[in-house]
This record gives C-alpha cells, sequence and structure tokens, in this order.
C-alpha cells in the first residue's frame, strides 16, 4: 500500500472547480450587466445552457456598430429614389447651403456592423452583422437583409430576446455629418413622439493655447489670465456680446444655419430608425442613440419612450425621419472663447431649439440646468460661458 501511495501515476486529483457554478442565478445577470456589449454577451451564450439561460435578463445592453454601407451598394433603386427626392425644397435648400461643408444628405445610409454573434429565436448564436436600415426603401422593421453574401441582422433582431432591457445604448460609428478638420459640431435632442429640444454647439475651428501666460491688466483693468481661471468668457476688451456685422456677410450666419437644419435632419433620422425597438421593450427606461466621433447624441427617458408608444410620431413627406415641429431658437456667439483648460473656439456658437408649441403636460426646463448639462467637458463650460452673451431670437417652420 505505500508503494501505491507513493506512485504518482495512482494518485487521486480532485477534479477543478467552476467557481461560475458557485454563483447564485440572482447574481449573474449583475456580472452580465458589467459587460454590457451585445457582441460580448452572445458569446457568453455559447459559453453553457445555463448562461444561455440568463443572458436574457440582462438590464444593460450597448450595441455597437462598426461600418458603413451606403444604399448605392444595396438598392439598385436608390439612384432614381434620390432624383425624385432632389426636387423637393429641403434638399434643394440643403443643396444651396451645404456647398462642402457637410456631406450632402441625398441619401441616409445603412449602418452595418461587423461580424457579430446574436441571439436568434431559439436563443443560439451564430456570426452575423447587425444593420440599422434607415435608407430610402428600407423598411425599419425589416428582421435581416443579404447583402453579398451575409445576412446583416437589424438591431431589432439582435435585441429581440432580451427581455428585461432598461438601460439601451446604440453607437453608431461616427456622426452623420461630414465637418472639415478643427471645425467642432455638436448637438444633443431629446425626443418623446416629436422633438423635445436640443442643443447644437458649433465653432469655426478649434486651438489648443500650450503658451498660456498670465497676461498684464491693461488700462481698462481687463486682464485675460484671471477670466481663463474663473471661467469667464475671454475676447477682445471692447466685446460687448453682441454678433459682428461680418457674421452676417462672410457666410458665418449661413453656415450656422447649415449646423441647425443638417443636426436637427440626423436627430429626427435617427428618432425614426428607434420605432420597432422602442414598440417591442416596454420595460426600457433609458435609450440613447449615439456615435463614435461624439458628435450627435438622442436620448429618450421613460416619459418620452412611454408617449412615443402611445402616440405615434408624425413622418416626413420627403424621406425616412420624424417630423420637425415649428421651432424657436436662441443662439449665442462669441468671436473669440477661450476655455479654462486652453481650448480656444473661433466663432462659438450655440443654438438652443425648442418647439413653438410645447405640450402642456411638460415640465418647463431653465436654461441654465438644460443647456449646461447637454456637453461633456470641456464644452459644457462653452455652453455655461456662451448664454452669459447677448440672446438672438429665430424662429424655424415645420420640416
Amino acid at each position: 500500500m505505500s508503494s501505491l501511495r507513493s506512485d504518482p501515476v495512482h494518485r487521486i486529483h480532485p477534479e477543478p472547480i467552476d467557481h461560475f457554478d458557485r454563483l447564485p442565478d440572482s447574481l449573474l445577470p449583475l456580472v452580465f450587466n458589467k459587460i454590457g456589449d451585445v457582441k460580448a454577451l452572445g458569446r457568453c451564450c455559447v459559453v453553457s445552457r445555463r448562461f444561455r439561460s440568463l443572458v436574457p435578463q440582462v438590464e444593460n445592453v450597448v450595441v455597437r456598430v462598426d461600418c458603413v454601407i451606403s444604399d448605392d451598394d444595396c438598392s439598385p433603386s436608390s439612384s432614381s429614389y434620390d432624383k425624385s427626392r432632389a426636387a423637393g425644397p429641403i434638399s434643394n435648400l440643403l443643396r444651396i447651403l451645404l456647398g462642402g461643408i457637410v456631406k450632402p444628405f441625398q441619401a441616409l445610409v445603412q449602418f452595418l456592423g461587423p461580424k457579430r454573434p446574436v441571439i436568434n429565436e431559439t436563443l443560439n448564436t451564430h456570426p452575423v452583422s447587425s444593420s440599422l436600415s434607415v435608407g430610402p426603401g428600407a423598411d425599419v422593421n425589416d428582421g435581416e437583409m443579404e447583402q453579398g453574401g451575409v445576412t446583416h441582422h437589424s438591431p431589432t433582431q439582435v435585441l429581440r430576446n432580451f427581455n428585461e432591457i432598461r438601460f439601451l445604448r446604440i453607437e453608431l460609428p461616427s456622426g452623420e455629418l461630414g465637418i472639415d478638420d478643427g471645425v467642432l459640431l455638436k448637438w444633443r435632442a431629446d425626443f418623446g413622439s416629436t422633438l423635445d429640444n436640443c442643443v447644437i454647439l458649433g465653432a469655426a475651428s478649434v486651438t489648443k493655447n500650450v503658451n498660456l501666460q498670465v497676461a498684464e491688466c491693461g488700462n481698462n483693468g481687463f486682464c485675460p489670465s484671471n477670466n481663463i481661471a474663473n471661467g469667464l468668457n475671454v475676447g477682445n476688451g471692447d466685446d460687448n456680446g453682441s454678433i459682428p456685422e461680418s457674421f452676417y456677410t462672410n457666410g458665418g450666419l449661413k453656415l450656422r444655419v447649415v449646423w441647425t437644419i443638417s443636426s436637427l435632419i440626423a436627430a429626427s433620422a435617427r428618432h425614426y430608425l428607434l420605432q420597432p425597438i422602442i414598440a417591442e421593450h416596454k420595460t426600457l427606461d433609458s435609450l440613447v442613440l449615439t456615435d463614435s466621433d461624439g458628435q450627435g447624441v438622442l436620448c429618450m427617458n421613460r416619459d418620452q419612450l412611454e408617449e412615443l408608444r402611445v402616440k405615434p410620431l408624425s413622418a416626413s413627406s420627403a424621406s425616412k425621419r420624424t417630423l420637425v415641429p415649428a421651432l424657436n431658437m436662441r443662439l449665442w456667439y462669441a468671436p473669440h472663447l477661450e476655455l479654462p483648460d486652453g481650448i480656444v473656439l473661433k466663432g462659438a456658437t450655440l443654438v438652443a431649439i425648442r418647439p413653438s408649441e410645447p405640450s402642456a403636460s411638460k415640465k418647463e426646463v431653465s436654461d441654465a440646468s438644460w443647456l449646461s448639462t447637454a456637453f461633456e467637458e470641456p464644452y459644457g463650460t462653452a455652453a455655461k460661458m456662451l448664454v452669459k452673451r447677448r440672446t438672438y431670437c429665430l424662429e424655424m417652420n415645420s420640416f
């Protein structure tokens, strides 16, 4: 017996312990919520039957879309559609204003992800692509399409077997507005069944002042360094917050109109394509549709999501997007704006947009609390600085 005990061939080793098996089912969804990414969650489904049954209980889901394919690549009739659409007044207006500043909105695009595992009807996973079908002729309710021998699944189908989603974030590969290098354009829009509000921050150029030095105060007591430290607006000493005459003559105003119309079109197109997801996932508390560039963010809270389910949106007759209502806009402008961290914005512009006839059931939110939280730093500070300047009011008809 002693020889058997010393013989390594006859040693008995305990079976390895799978520590995940020791975790209760109630705890695993908390772990999956930390993962969030739908691609990684799809991989978790193939680990075990237990994981496959628990992944649909995830409350926090992130869908990242990584590649863009235009409708010209997947719709043979898109060119004729573009020609007929080009005759519309909005399209003509955009063609005149946009020029080479932003990409023409002749056709909305399909956002296609790379090969990604999804949970199909039987909760199995397959390496397929995810697409947001928003182009001409595309049906937002379609579950899948085929292109180049690869089957692409819409986010609606990708998310179909998640039963308890509360927080959903969809991230597009880039912003829809193709702007020149060095130009700043950011927007945030909140929607219910229609646009609740939108705020746009733009600048003709963004540079970094790497040589910040303490400057001597002039005869008029104006000290740039102190203003920077206190997060105040910095410009010419005689700047009274008014828009200079050159703003109207050198194309500055036209450029801001382009930014505003383009951002509203992008926001309303995003809102339109979310309909099937919102209708199917009634547990949602928050829905965010953003892009990896951080250009635009569409947000909907629980009340706004429920409003869309109860009161269907009004679609634009010109394209597949939500109709933008008549709007009241307020504009703030600074020829030169220095932020506390040395970032310099030339031609900084902030536009706050709300419907001309807001819903009586919705609580009015002050500009200070609304605009100051619309953007991450340092651009949140820029918004706070701009609203202290002179306000200019504009109106826009529904389109």
